[in-house]
């Protein structure tokens, strides 16, 4: 898809999108000030922003645990511990097909699993029993998507790093394939998530955390779909383990030196794939 810079002054009329049981788990209300996204343009959203029939398309990578902790924007976040010093790395791709009066597009989600202030720092634990732990959540360190004005809201509202670019979500061989380009259209990241796999079922509510100027923000982002599942356990007793086939590419462009840093393994610890996802994403509920 390729970058949409225009912001309009219409907002969709698509509330008939959202009538699955999941949407009636939430109340939506006006933020307390609309959003001045330009000179021209003011929208009053309604929260938590609503997605339904989202393609998602996950790839979790192992990383240097040190290189991930040095990104971190407060220090009361630590990355998830894993085995042989690394942490985890996490990019998830989105085809936003409805969006509660929003117009379509995507968007790539690059995050670092993390525990805020964690009165018990166990490796592995919190990605497989994150009940356990109220502080475990996401840092999102990049986040490409293909609408300006979605760029603004992140920026404006969270804090998110949004930069507009072109993203291609496309299907080859069995694989759904994104591809983000930087400003001069070169192609710097492409992931090929398998499209098969062990179905199960995620109906999960977790922590988002992001800086705004000098203030830390966390806000609750809501999800249930079937995934299609692949898991390769064995990165967890091997370190820099070689896939069958390359599944991440990371191009020479300079968006993406902060992804060649975190020293990322190249054979994937797991792979999620859905179809049909509901989300929801909600306004900051703590602000220090």
């Amino acid at each position: 898809m390729k970058a949409n810079t225009e912001i309009v002054d219409r907002m969709p009329d698509n509330a008939d999108k959202f009538l699955d049981p999941f949407f009636k788990r939430f109340e939506l209300r006006h933020a307390p000030q609309p959003l001045q996204l330009n000179e021209r343009v003011t929208k009053n959203y309604r929260f938590p922003t609503l997605y339904s029939d989202v393609t998602c398309a996950i790839g979790i990578f192992m990383c240097d645990y040190q290189q991930a902790k040095a990104i971190l924007p407060h220090p009361g976040l630590r990355p998830v511990r894993m085995t042989k010093g690394r942490s985890l790395v996490v990019f998830s791709c989105y085809e936003y097909k409805n969006v509660m009066n929003v117009l379509p597009y995507n968007e790539i989600s690059m995050m670092i699993p993390v525990l805020n202030e964690p009165k018990l720092d166990l490796p592995i634990l919190p990605m497989v029993a994150a009940g356990f732990f109220p502080s475990m959540g996401y840092y999102v360190f990049s986040m490409p998507v293909t609408s300006k004005e979605n760029q603004l809201r992140g920026n404006k509202i969270w804090g998110l790093p949004k930069v507009t670019e072109d993203i291609d979500v496309t299907e080859d061989r069995g694989d759904c394939v994104t591809v983000a380009h930087d400003s001069d259209g070169a192609a710097y990241f492409e992931l090929r998530v398998p499209m098969a796999g062990a179905p199960s079922k995620f109906d999960v509510s977790t922590n988002l955390y992001s800086k705004l100027e000098n203030r830390f923000l966390t806000s609750r982002t809501n999800f249930t779909a079937s995934f299609n599942v692949n898991k390769h356990m064995g990165v967890l007793f091997k370190k820099g383990a070689k896939p069958d086939r390359p599944y991440l590419k990371l191009g020479n462009s300079p968006r993406s030196t902060l992804l060649r840093g975190l020293e990322i393994e190249e054979q994937p610890f797991q792979f999620r794939y859905a179809k049909h996802m509901n989300a929801a994403f909600d306004l900051p509920y703590k602000v220090v």
